[in-house]
């Protein structure tokens, strides 16, 4: 059985649907899971962080830089703004220009699905590729579902695959295996946006749900957010943006009180309270739990008053600049992006159509472009998808 249509898009997750609804009819999604979008259904603790307000192509990590500029500039976070609101998606700003929705993530998945149905595309879920092979100007790819196998062949493909991220979910590298078949380069990948790892004898799985504010650092780039202990090492925003950027064996800098100078905070205490212990005083700005931690090997039962002034610059020094060196990261079953992917040079950033390959499309999570923590990478998806949708659309017009 042969199935003819004039777009063929894998992968009903952001991108995917996105690219659909704006690709005109007889548009043909399909993907091997049993719903659509559910990264973007876990996403945001169940209610979607599904784009910035501070949106711009500085946050984002890829190997040319200026890649992700026309997507982004042709359809911004302003643009699916205006799309959650003529679908009466009540939504709220929390910190950083992160927006949520009000209700459940979910009310994404039905917006795309509606703008999908509006365009007149079809999706077939529980549906797994085989091969695809490009002749004559159309993709010819086999699918099966629900035990029947068809030839689906198609003007187009899109590939809109996502990255290796979240394996239990179906993640694989199935999109880099395509566009390498098709003679795209791809750049290496790696989890990002995940947690470090360090060994037992760091201690740290004794301070296991603490958090605290911090500030990150790994070479030139820093965090300022929050920091969560585990116990297998270190999560929380602050981390998971640093993971991004940071390498195998590189150590990271960790400022425990980065709203000022802590040397000046102790001194303060110093002259008010100075039979304080150092463990106390350092209680009065760190959980409790993490000043102890901090404490011990810095004298913890030392009287504020017999600290000298180089002492208590020794305290606020190990404090503000605690180095460590992670043994790795929880990998891809954790993280929440990959980085790297199909290599950009061999596509066109104004429609994410490849170079070589008329018809050939790549999108989202796929291409090595990757967002900052906070709806980036869903506003990368829209936009992407976006693009490539409108590219289709105008090719269709053109006969």
């Amino acid at each position: 059985m042969t199935t003819r249509v004039t777009t063929l898009i894998l992968g009903a997750g952001a991108a995917g649907m996105m690219c659909a609804a704006h690709a005109g009819p007889d548009t043909l999604v399909i993907d091997h899971a049993r719903a659509p979008g559910e990264k973007i259904r876990i996403s945001g603790g169940g209610r979607c962080n599904f784009t910035n307000l501070g949106c711009a192509p500085d946050r984002f990590i890829s190997g040319n830089p200026h890649f992700a500029k026309s997507a982004l500039a042709r359809y911004s976070q302003w643009d699916f703004l205006d799309l959650v609101g003529r679908h009466g998606i009540a939504w709220h700003e929390k910190t950083l220009g992160q927006l949520f929705c009000d209700g459940k993530s979910t009310q994404i998945v039905r917006l795309l699905r509606d703008e999908m149905a509006a365009a007149g595309a079809q999706l077939w879920l529980g549906a797994t590729l085989g091969s695809v092979t490009a002749a004559d100007g159309l993709f010819a790819a086999s699918v099966t579902q629900d035990g029947k196998t068809r030839q689906v062949l198609a003007r187009n493909l899109v590939i809109a695959t996502g990255g290796k991220s979240i394996p239990k979910m179906g993640a694989t590298g199935l999109g880099y295996r395509l566009a390498a078949q098709f003679g795209l380069a791809v750049t290496p990948v790696r989890p990002g946006l995940v947690p470090f790892t360090f060994p037992p004898e760091a201690g740290l799985a004794t301070l296991a749900g603490t958090a605290t504010p911090a500030r990150l650092s790994v070479g030139d780039r820093a965090f300022d957010e929050a920091l969560l202990f585990t116990h297998r090492g270190l999560s929380g925003p602050a981390v998971l943006q640093l993971s991004s950027y940071w390498r195998e064996g590189q150590q990271i800098s960790v400022n425990l009180h980065p709203s000022g100078p802590l040397a000046a905070h102790l001194g303060a205490q110093r002259a008010a309270h100075p039979r304080r212990l150092l463990g106390a005083a350092l209680a009065a700005c760190l959980p409790r739990r993490l000043a102890a931690f901090m404490a011990r090997p810095l004298g913890p039962d030392r009287d504020l008053g017999n600290l000298s002034d180089k002492d208590i610059d020794r305290v606020a020094a190990t404090l503000h600049d605690w180095r460590l060196t992670p043994t790795g990261t929880e990998g891809y079953r954790t993280a929440e992006v990959t980085l790297g992917g199909i290599d950009t040079a061999g596509l066109d950033s104004r429609d994410m159509q490849a170079r070589h390959v008329p018809g050939l499309y790549c999108i989202g999570e796929a291409v090595d472009v990757t967002g900052w923590l906070g709806g980036y990478n869903f506003q990368w998806a829209w936009s992407s998808g976006w693009a490539a949708g409108q590219s289709i659309a105008a090719r269709r017009g053109k006969g």
